[in-house]
């Protein structure tokens, strides 16, 4: 039996999947912002010659990571996953400002995929 009040499925799909699009974007500027971050903290790290790899803050990310997903029932694999891919676009994009790319260039590479 139909409810005659219930929306199509079409309309609530349509609707899902607006409402996953926003979520999208807020999560691609999200990760836009992070990576605008990762820039300064690497020319902070060249300023005053901090090495670039801190396994202690990676370890720190992941254990932040797991314990959001164990807190929320989240996969703790898909989020450890997530987080490896995170921290190697961080390690790149702070390998572009250490290797001494100008300021508009490293801004422009921060898309670019790993070679």
């Amino acid at each position: 039996m139909n409810d005659s009040h219930a929306p199509e499925p079409e309309v609530e799909l349509a609707r899902l999947r607006a409402e996953l699009d926003r979520v999208d974007g807020r999560l691609l500027d999200d990760v836009r912002d992070r990576l605008n971050i990762i820039a300064r903290i690497a020319e902070l790290k060249q300023r005053h010659a901090i090495p670039v790899m801190q396994p202690a803050r990676m370890q720190k990310v992941h254990e932040r990571a797991a314990d959001y997903a164990h807190r929320n029932g989240l996969s703790t694999e898909f989020l450890r996953d997530l987080y490896a891919l995170l921290i190697d676009e961080a390690c790149r994009v702070e390998d572009l400002h250490v290797d001494g790319d100008s300021p508009t260039q490293r801004l422009a590479d921060i898309g670019e995929p790993r070679n």
